[in-house]
């Protein structure tokens, strides 16, 4: 194959090597329009998973990078004069220009034309003269942007600036410095990559780093500046450029990494934020496999192969991605952070990514997480097993069964199902049962399945649970009361979800404002008047009503997921222009009406809470800064805890899913308030629970689609940790089943 690499950086070069080494009839060709030693940056890091792939794939490199690797295990933290140390976390790095340096040998031994100094021929001629075009051309790719249409790039411009910048202090761990200057919040990532050299970032918000004054400064000018400000660091040590740049992280994304005979590689196809240390790793590893999939399809059309590398890398780089994303967040937002106590927002830190985890840090370090946990509650007790206080009420544990609708009353009563459903869960040893949005009205009913409390009947029914659950469990039960709005009348969840009734089944819908939830398909609400109003606030108090004496012992107002309080919230439901609409104020005041009148009628040391969507996960909608201020609201009106969710607003968001992917909106309230939240959203392990609570971003964490899975989750999580005190307690019937069982060995 004739193969023409654009972009001499260590994945470019890297990929050279490996495919002249697989097959020396290869020609193959790199430009790099910098000279050989021009070099950005001073350090780089390479985890052990990388180095070993290395090893497999070229021997010659991999000794060549091993005898001059700096390697450590510790990261210091140093805030508020405080220094906090994790150990067993195993780094490798070493000079970024010394791996550039060995792999251009390696190239040159190979026999891979090198053309330094020398700008690549348009993509188009690449394409026409060679059989595979490599674009490893970094973060602003000429490539990328020239073959636009066909990648579909999208670029995301982050809030921080940061400077790579050098120095001869002997680093000998990985170091934050956390500095609050006049100007705001300022942090230091430090590291060595020699026994007598280190990489240093200075990073901070684009508003603190405007008014510091860097935006008028040139390189010496900020490097002494930088030098003043981390003099204590330092320690006279001076700090050197290269050539060095205030930048603005960005992060880039490809719907498509190769077309025809041109693919894309490393910082090109994708980018991942400095502060989990993955760029160069990840570019690496792009090269070995392209060159992997390159041999192992070697008789078959190039684009076979570069299907075959972009479905392998692609879900490793996603999530790496998502990763880089919530550590890039949690610096962006470190500000709201500094009122933890130290320890707290060390181990915050530490698991700023979610890879490192309360169980993971525990392997590493067991006497960094038990001090953590001493300070938690005790030493031993894992987070999700220590009490919670809300009012007159303790829970026994931080686990809460999420609210699920179960589509499965009739006429809105319960029925044994649900006895056995909300029965089993308080069985299983959560702290906290809710039970899933109970409607104020028939005409309210999400689907005629949906439960209520607006009928005899239905107090009864409910009151027939939280016996139960008082009378056999230690857990404590919650209603859920809500109204469903414009996204009412329409089917039960497996027959057609938000599909509308058929005929004459269905009931008229009332909303903030008359849009319909999916126009064309859905019914078309009528707008409610000031009397309409009146009459959903007094069912909302006649239920709660019914709630207490009915023994629930606490209340959650469902103001999220696009239902009638929250389509007055955002502003894309909500196109009032009376006082119930316009600005978030406005548009707070009716579900804040009702907020106020469920809470003087329900009893005074029972705990209400609130459920919010806390972004709408579209444009124009509710994003974090409105929900900060919405749980403002409701705090400053008495509300005892924050439920946070998102989306569901509108059939037009775009929620970016993964692990965790709803909690740094409850962490932001939290911290941002000092209120109490509840954090829930593809939190499925037990030691994402603890890691939530130990870090200070969520009080209590719920958790849905795990207690379908497993009813007794909590108890099993009990057991998965050898935990046996009083934050769970397992029913005497099941006692003998308290320890896991024990499984065969493997082959």
């Amino acid at each position: 194959m004739r193969i023409a690499v654009t972009g001499g950086g260590p994945g470019g070069l890297y990929f050279a090597a490996l495919v002249k080494q697989g097959d020396p009839a290869h020609e193959v060709t790199l430009w790099e329009r910098n000279a050989p030693g021009d070099t950005f940056g001073f350090g780089v890091v390479l985890s052990d998973e990388t180095l070993g792939g290395i090893e497999d794939a070229d021997p010659v490199v991999h000794r060549a990078l091993a005898d001059g690797f700096a390697r450590w295990d510790d990261i210091d933290i140093h805030v508020s004069g405080q220094v906090f140390t994790s150990g067993g976390h195993g780094f490798a790095a070493t000079s970024r220009a010394r791996l550039l340096g060995i792999l251009q040998d390696r190239c040159r031994d190979l026999g891979v034309d090198l053309r330094f100094g020398t700008e690549a021929p348009p993509v188009a001629e690449l394409a026409c003269g060679h059989d595979l075009v490599v674009a490893a051309d970094g973060v602003g790719s000429a490539t990328r942007t020239e073959r636009a249409e066909a990648f579909r790039p999208g670029l995301r411009r982050h809030r921080c600036r940061y400077i790579w910048l050098g120095t001869d202090l002997h680093l000998d761990a990985f170091r934050f410095e956390v500095l609050q200057t006049e100007h705001g919040v300022m942090q230091l990532h430090g590291y060595p990559y020699s026994a007598d050299a280190g990489t240093v970032i200075v990073e901070m918000r684009e508003e603190v780093w405007r008014r510091a004054g860097f935006d008028r400064m040139d390189e010496r000018q900020s490097i002494a500046a930088c030098e003043k400000l981390f003099a204590d660091l330092l320690a006279g040590h001076p700090l050197r450029g290269n050539d060095s740049r205030w930048i603005a992280f960005t992060t880039v994304r490809n719907e498509r990494w190769y077309d025809g005979n041109v693919v894309l590689l490393g910082d090109a196809a994708h980018t991942a934020h400095f502060s989990i240390g993955s760029g160069t790793k990840l570019a690496m590893e792009d090269a070995l496999a392209l060159a992997a999939a390159l041999r192992e399809h070697r008789d078959q059309p190039v684009a076979t192969a570069l299907a075959a590398y972009e479905a392998e890398r692609r879900p490793v780089v996603e999530s790496t991605q998502r990763a880089a994303t919530a550590s890039l967040e949690w610096f962006e937002n470190l500000g709201q952070y500094l009122g933890q106590p130290g320890w707290q927002f060390a181990f915050n830190l530490l698991t700023r990514s979610r890879r490192i985890t309360h169980d993971n840090l525990r392997l590493r370090d067991p006497a960094y997480v038990a001090a953590a946990e001493a300070e938690f509650a005790e030493a031993g007790t894992p987070p999700m097993f220590t009490p919670f206080r809300l009012r007159g009420l303790t829970l026994r544990n931080r686990v809460v069964v999420s609210p699920m609708d179960m589509y499965s009353a009739t006429d809105g009563t319960p029925d044994d199902f649900h006895l056995v459903h909300l029965g089993a869960r308080a069985l299983g040893g959560a702290g906290l049962v809710m039970t899933e949005m109970v409607c104020v009205s028939a005409e309210g009913r999400i689907t005629p399945g949906c439960t209520g409390m607006y009928a005899p009947e239905h107090e009864a029914g409910w009151r027939r649970i939280t016996s139960f659950v008082h009378e056999r469990s230690g857990a404590a039960v919650g209603l859920q009361l809500g109204h469903s709005g414009r996204k009412g009348a329409t089917r039960l969840m497996w027959e057609g979800m938000d599909q509308p009734l058929p005929g004459e089944q269905g009931w008229p819908l009332v909303a903030a404002s008359p849009l319909a939830y999916r126009p064309g398909l859905n019914q078309v609400p009528e707008e409610l008047d000031a009397d309409r109003m009146r009459a959903i606030r007094d069912r909302f108090t006649a239920s709660a009503r019914m709630g207490a004496a009915a023994g629930f012992d606490l209340l959650e107002l469902h103001c999220a997921h696009g239902y009638l309080l929250s389509g007055f919230l955002s502003p894309l439901t909500n196109r009032r222009t009376d006082g119930y609409g316009g600005d978030l104020p406005g548009r707070l005041r009716f579900p804040l009406e009702v907020f106020d009148a469920v809470r003087e009628v329900w009893p005074e040391q029972r705990p209400m809470t609130v459920r919010i969507s806390a972004t709408d996960w579209a444009e124009g909608g509710n994003g974090v800064e409105e929900a900060v201020e919405i749980a403002r609201a409701f705090a400053a009106h008495g509300a005892d805890a924050i439920d946070v969710s998102t989306g569901q607003v509108t059939p037009d968001e775009r929620p970016e899913y993964g692990r965790s992917y709803q909690t740094p909106f409850a962490d932001a309230i939290r911290n941002r308030l000092g209120v109490p939240v509840i954090a829930v959203g593809a939190v499925s392990s037990w030691d994402d629970v603890n890691s939530l609570l130990l870090a200070g971003r969520a009080d209590l964490v719920a958790l849905g689609r795990p207690h379908l899975y497993d009813p007794h989750w909590t108890l099993h999580a009990a057991a998965e940790q050898a935990y046996a005190g009083p934050g769970v307690d397992w029913p005497v019937q099941y006692r003998a089943g308290s320890r896991r069982p024990q499984t065969g060995r493997r082959l």
